[in-house]
């Protein structure tokens, strides 16, 4: 979140790379293989359309990577539903369709919603399951009035500045097959929930939930956001690297979106090149590589699937969860 204080700036910390027996682990070439006979139903104009701010992606990309992860998640999906219908027929019930979730983890900056975006673009055009949601977790955060009166302005994005109770209800709204389910919406101009908009999903054959923390665990409730995934992704990279990623991210912001005088952040448009660097910096090492070494890492082995960034935001290694 792009929220700033005055506390001394944390160091920076590397990632410890994945090493545990629990996953089974690949390297780009090996992960390619598993794409198999899956067609590419992506082109050069979707990844224009699909692509976000500073994180490039390309069509080899794509294939290597992005491609086998979905077939990976059509053939869960698929097994999925099909126990789902035998167990009904067990029960002799009938029981209402429920969608398959899809979490998605990682830090400021890493490239979640870009992944996200081309995951249900190629989701969609698998033909078992055309219907695919996109939510992201940032329409669940309190709105600015609320972190303002409780004094978490400066922690945005951290796991308190959400309405978990809001998130989950939405989740359990969406697994008990509701026909209809709502989310607020967010903008990221005014930097806050847009007041009386929602969005409606109907009956979608997946919902993927885009966020920060939503592997997390550490909430006053008795369940938790990722005890209603089927399948869990984090993304992963060395925390130097992200904080690159973000300042470069600022800069690009500094000359598009800032300089909306309707965006938050429009203070920061006529920043200098020194200036917009020492504030990006000051940003990312206050708040949040903060958020991402205390809050997010932690959550990183709960993902049934890691994919391990490198410095050129292309994925290096793939860490999958043994079953």
């Amino acid at each position: 979140m792009l929220v700033h204080d005055d506390h001394t700036p944390l160091p920076s910390t590397k990632m410890m790379p994945i090493t545990s027996d629990r996953y089974r682990h690949f390297d780009r070439e090996e992960w390619a293989q598993l794409r198999a006979s899956a067609p590419l139903t992506l082109n050069e104009a979707d990844l224009d359309r699909l692509g976000g701010l500073n994180d490039p992606i390309d069509l080899h990309e794509v294939a290597t990577i992005h491609l086998p992860v979905s077939r990976l998640l059509n053939l869960d999906v698929q097994m999925t539903l099909d126990l789902r219908r035998e167990t009904a027929n067990f029960l002799g019930t009938n029981m209402p369709r429920v969608p398959y979730v899809i979490g998605v983890a990682g830090s400021v900056a890493v490239g979640k919603s870009t992944f996200a975006r081309l995951l249900r673009a190629l989701l969609a055009r698998w033909p078992e399951h055309p219907a695919v949601a996109l939510i992201t977790t940032d329409g669940f955060l309190h709105p600015n009035s609320t972190l303002e009166s409780r004094g978490l302005m400066e922690r945005k994005g951290f796991p308190e500045s959400y309405d978990t109770a809001n998130l989950l209800r939405f989740l359990r709204a969406v697994k008990s097959g509701e026909p209809e389910v709502t989310a607020p919406i967010y903008s990221h101009v005014v930097y806050d929930i847009v007041p009386d908009q929602l969005v409606t999903i109907s009956r979608p054959d997946i919902v993927i939930v885009e966020g920060l923390n939503v592997l997390q665990v550490g909430t006053s409730s008795s369940d938790f956001v990722s005890d209603y995934f089927d399948f869990s992704i984090y993304l992963d990279a060395d925390e130097a690297d992200v904080r690159r990623w973000y300042i470069e991210r600022f800069f690009t912001l500094r000359g598009s979106v800032f300089q909306d005088p309707d965006s938050y952040f429009a203070k920061y448009a006529h920043l200098n090149d020194d200036e917009a660097r020492a504030t990006a910096t000051s940003i990312w090492d206050r708040i949040n590589g903060l958020n991402l070494s205390d809050h997010i890492a932690p959550t990183r082995e709960r993902a049934e699937l890691i994919l391990r960034k490198g410095a050129d935001h292309r994925i290096e290694r793939v860490h999958l969860l043994k079953r």
